[in-house]
């Protein structure tokens, strides 16, 4: 119980500043546009059993948590974390904050992304614009803050898993070099991720433009996962015809949603390595250092 109220306390308590794993971060000060007319506090649904997944829903003012790495630690990486949960809710700790805390733990900078959710019941968003909108100005936000944050402008990635995974694809395919004549700072920002990874994403290949700017890329499913594992082999073509820098990995099983869990006690070899997979390629593109 006393893990399940910190956890709601940081999700749901917003933060000017950042000064703890998990602090909240909006990412407009004023609202979100196209949100004006939406009201509501965020719900957040504790797993029925061990090891499931905490949903969070009702999400009308998009932020970040922020997860910093201990300062002698920092490799100047970041990495956006959209987690999943079909645009219906967020799997906020298996996909977000879990993946968060790992990532701080070997010196990148995260941020969990609070995205807004275009089908749950009664929601006026859409998935091309809100959650979209969103995660452009997740990047901004980051690299405006970069010197704050302790984070290389240069290094910035997003990192979606199933319906998070759709988000980073259109961040990292639909963007633009911000407005230097913008009065909000932010907006000055480009919003081209530096690479993205793409985790069992809800994606579908032929709908995905890719281009030789397309960022360096790396994808992960299982086998018994039919619609990512038969995207990504698709998309890793398209990828590599663009003469774009991509990874793929398809495990033999795992089924869909593994995401991160700690302790985890499912035996799958899935669940206990992708993250070392993940971790090796941000060194070998320059991103991250690799393991000692």
């Amino acid at each position: 119980m006393l893990r399940q109220l910190l956890l709601a306390s940081l999700l749901l308590a917003p933060a000017a500043l950042a000064q703890k794993p998990g602090d909240s971060v909006p990412l407009w000060a004023n609202g979100a546009p196209g949100s004006e007319a939406m009201s509501g506090k965020q719900e957040l649904i504790v797993p029925a059993k061990p090891g499931d997944s905490t949903h969070l829903s009702q999400i009308h003012n998009p932020s970040l948590l922020v997860y910093l790495p201990p300062k002698g630690k920092a490799t100047g990486a970041a990495m956006i974390v959209a987690p999943g949960g079909g645009h219906r809710f967020l799997s906020i700790d298996t996909e977000g904050t879990n993946v968060a805390e790992w990532l701080s733990s070997i010196g990148v900078a995260a941020f969990v992304l609070k995205y807004r959710l275009a089908r749950e019941e009664g929601s006026p968003y859409k998935i091309e614009t809100h959650p979209y909108a969103d995660a452009q100005r997740a990047i901004r936000t980051i690299r405006a803050r970069a010197s704050e944050w302790g984070v290389n402008p240069a290094k910035v990635g997003i990192m979606g898993f199933s319906a998070g995974g759709e988000v980073a694809v259109l961040a990292s395919t639909k963007y633009d070099a911000g407005s230097a004549s913008a009065s909000d700072p932010v907006e000055r920002q480009s919003a081209r991720p530096d690479y993205q990874v793409l985790i069992y994403p809800g994606i579908k290949a032929e709908t995905v433009a890719v281009t030789k700017d397309t960022p360096p890329t790396f994808m992960l499913a299982a086998d018994n996962d039919k619609g990512p594992s038969t995207a990504i082999p698709a998309l890793y073509l398209a990828l590599k015809n663009a003469g774009v820098h991509t990874e793929l990995h398809i495990y033999n099983s795992g089924g869909h949603g593994f995401g991160l869990r700690n302790p985890d006690p499912r035996p799958n070899v899935i669940y206990n390595t992708w993250a070392l997979r993940l971790q090796d390629w941000m060194a070998d593109v320059g991103m991250s250092p690799g393991k000692k």
